[in-house]
């Protein structure tokens, strides 16, 4: 018997006694309450904070989350003068020696002066416990997009100069206490005649099945072209062999552009059985439904991108992890990402157990402002999840166990 279904079974029990007592009454009065049986907590891990010197406040958006080995949780963000996508960002994070319920002094990463630091995309190396972040710098006039009232221009193509975007790097051999000088790698990320770029943003993985086994898989978008405000989007992933030193550029995931449905956008990548991968993006265009696309080369090619219409999305970004209970061969998808198609709400975790073909479970995590989120899993099994909540003003972290979801999700329709 599966942990999975154990737990089931467990649920179905004690639902029923509850059912059949009548809510009944413990010994010293209190009545029987299931969710008493649950161990999942929150804490605030950044909020709006006071800028010194300045009028301004800090505004903090953009989750990625890592536990290293001996479950030291990073959470990764970018810090902006402001909430705009184009401020003056830099890449910071929190660490947490006890789970998650309490953190540590802001640590910085790379602070460039007036340059907008964005998509943070953090991946954690096994075999070494190095911990890699990779991001994306602006000058303060460039952006993605043209911004006209702040005077911001669309990035050109290139490697060189403040009129491109680059992609650096920076690691931690010490479960985040200290970082490396950031390395510029646009090179190994970056295909030539493209202007804009961005990785993740999340996380990326590790592989460990197959014969790409070890390779480390960064996910990217990049942007074909932009007119009258309209973008188009191809995702692809960057990997490196050597543990990160180099980098190389895979295929774009095709779409079909005759009969256009959308295309993808930010982007996150799982490992499947057999070391396989599967990308799941942001959807641009289409008919708001996450977007999917499968590699079997370790993320070089991938197969036309398709919608999976059992995950709805206002068009955000989302998670995905592949998870795996101790002591119990089973591993299975979670998702996590506003289920709505209106609004960034309904924070929602998901299962799967084929590989993402199906999605038949979910938890319904927080029913009011949920916008990007980063999954990650404990070496107890237990499950992170740090979200953007109460209108980007927030940035929570939530921690529960499998026996949490299996007890609380519901069979979706």
């Amino acid at each position: 018997m599966t942990f999975r279904y154990g737990i089931l079974i467990a649920a179905t029990v004690l639902n029923f006694l509850a059912s059949f007592t009548n809510n009944a009454c413990a010994d010293d009065g209190r009545r029987f309450d299931p969710d008493a049986l649950e161990s999942r907590f929150s804490s605030e891990v950044f909020g709006y904070t006071h800028r010194e010197g300045f009028k301004s406040q800090y505004g903090y958006r953009i989750p990625s989350v890592i536990v290293t080995g001996d479950d030291v949780v990073l959470a990764i963000i970018e810090r902006r003068h402001g909430l705009g996508d184009h401020s003056e960002n830099d890449i910071v994070l929190r660490r947490s020696e006890d789970g998650g319920m309490t953190w540590g002094e802001v640590i910085v990463i790379d602070d460039r002066g007036d340059h907008c630091l964005v998509n943070p995309c953090a991946v954690l190396i096994p075999k070494t416990g190095r911990v890699l972040v990779m991001y994306q710098d602006y000058a303060s006039d460039r952006h993605s997009v043209d911004i006209p009232h702040k005077h911001v221009k669309q990035v050109e193509p290139g490697y060189e100069g403040n009129n491109v975007v680059r992609t650096f790097v920076s690691h931690s051999d010490d479960k985040g206490e200290t970082w490396s000088e950031p390395r510029d790698i646009s090179r190994g990320t970056k295909r030539d005649g493209i202007g804009p770029v961005g990785c993740g943003p999340g996380i990326g993985i590790v592989l460990s099945k197959g014969k790409h086994a070890g390779r480390i898989i960064i996910p990217f978008n990049e942007t074909l072209h932009v007119e009258n405000d309209i973008r188009q989007y191809r995702v692809y992933a960057s990997y490196s062999d050597d543990e990160g030193d180099t980098w190389q550029i895979g295929e774009p995931a095709p779409f079909d552009e005759e009969n256009y449905q959308g295309s993808g956008g930010e982007v996150q990548m799982v490992e499947l059985s057999g070391g396989r991968v599967m990308l799941n993006s942001r959807s641009y265009l289409g008919k708001n439904y996450r977007k999917t696309s499968i590699s079997d080369d370790g993320g070089k090619t991938w197969s036309p991108v398709v919608d999976q219409e059992q995950l709805p999305e206002p068009v955000c970004m989302g998670s995905i992890l592949r998870v795996k209970h101790p002591g119990d061969s089973e591993e299975f998808l979670l998702f996590s990402n506003p289920a709505s198609k209106e609004a960034r709400k309904q924070g929602t975790i998901y299962a799967s157990y084929d590989d993402g073909k199906t999605w038949p479970e979910s938890w319904l995590i927080q029913p009011h402002e949920f916008a990007y989120s980063c999954l990650t899993q404990f070496s107890d099994g237990s499950i992170g999840c740090l979200y953007e909540g109460k209108g980007y003003k927030r940035i929570i972290f939530t921690r529960f166990s499998l026996e949490d979801f299996f007890r609380n999700a519901v069979k979706n329709k």
